[in-house]
């Protein structure tokens, strides 16, 4: 096993920076693990979790010169061991430290594989002005190329500045901000792999400041503390019948997210497990496999999107799969009525 979480420890590395006679904001660093903290293991041959959060930071010592820095080691994990126990934790912590007068932000390093669910979790979850930043690296430390560094100053110079304030939570990667409803990964090993496809970065970090192209119209919020775990992701092919969907159901599933094909369609004989499911009171979000645009009642043919409409099937938007579950887990905590969970994915924003 690569991490202990009863090793959780807050560390205080600067206490009290001064720059031109000014005290430096505080900026709170929650370590989680990710490639990050990695180095290579010679005997394996790959990447295995190595680092503490303060190993990070002699890294880069230049970075108290840009903030006082507290930091919490919270775990180090690889982002693909996050499970909805762990989500609910770092909230916890995260709202325990945003809550603090003296914070002026909070930046979380994370695995990049999942942080854009975590980060979305976030952002529906925490209601609060202060930034909160995700960050990590795509290339370990023991690689030429390591991005850890910048992009860990990158996201405290964001969450020092005051004009990222009420922008929700947001992503920073090869200095460009994202916002983490929009942004996705996109490729497996390129550092310029976090793209927000639809609407570009809101910013980027240039010359140790950081600029904003726009501003959140809205942001969504569900007052959960908890994630309902009995929710499914099924992406759809050519073919597929309703056997998958008739397990999940008959398995306890409280929630089915489905990554249709195009504006938001499924083969008949899916459309039948669809039907099934939503007889039996399990909540079925709609969603689209492709990585841009939005799901629409546009086709009447058994399995189109007007179809699954009248079955009772809620549209989630322009969202990916892994965020509408992450929503739908939340809307199940929240309430388990459908009209309550349909308003709540009605609401979501273009």
């Amino acid at each position: 096993m690569y991490y202990n979480e009863s090793n959780k420890i807050n560390i205080s590395v600067a206490v009290n920076y001064f720059l031109g006679g000014f005290a430096l904001e505080k900026i709170v660093i929650i370590f989680t693990g990710g490639t990050i903290s990695m180095k290579n293991d010679p005997n394996l041959n790959a990447a295995i979790p190595s680092l503490s959060g303060n190993d990070i930071l002699k890294l880069v010592p230049s970075i108290k010169e840009i903030a006082q820095i507290e930091i919490i080691q919270f775990g180090n994990f690889p982002s693909p061991y996050f499970t909805h126990e762990l989500l609910i934790n770092l909230r916890r912590e995260v709202e325990n430290v945003i809550i603090k007068q003296q914070v002026k932000g909070v930046v979380i390093t994370h695995g990049t594989d999942t942080i854009e669910e975590t980060a979305y979790f976030l952002d529906l979850t925490i209601n609060s002005e202060k930034p909160i930043i995700l960050t990590g690296a795509m290339k370990n430390s023991s690689e030429v190329g390591y991005d850890g560094p910048s992009n860990l100053i990158a996201s405290v110079i964001t969450a020092s500045s005051e004009k990222a304030k009420n922008k929700g939570v947001l992503v920073v990667f090869n200095n460009e901000i994202h916002a983490a409803r929009d942004v996705t990964k996109t490729h497996t090993s390129s550092i310029d792999t976090f793209k927000s496809l639809e609407t570009g970065p809101i910013g980027v970090v240039d010359n140790n400041r950081a600029y904003f192209y726009r501003n959140i119209e809205a942001r969504d919020y569900i007052p959960v503390d908890h994630l309902e775990p009995r929710v499914s992701l099924l992406k759809v092919a050519f073919g597929m019948d309703d056997k998958i969907i008739r397990f999940l159901v008959d398995s306890g599933e409280k929630g089915i997210v489905i990554e249709g094909t195009g504006r938001g369609n499924v083969p008949p004989k899916l459309a039948e497990g669809i039907e099934y499911a939503i007889s039996k009171g399990v909540i079925v979000v709609l969603v689209s496999r492709c990585p841009m645009g939005r799901v629409d009642a546009s086709y009447g043919y058994k399995g189109g999107g007007k179809h699954l409409e009248s079955l009772g099937v809620i549209f989630g938007g322009n969202l990916s799969g892994q965020k509408a579950r992450i929503k739908l887990m939340a809307a199940l905590a929240y309430s388990n009525n459908y009209n309550e969970i349909k308003k709540l994915f009605k609401e979501e924003r273009t």
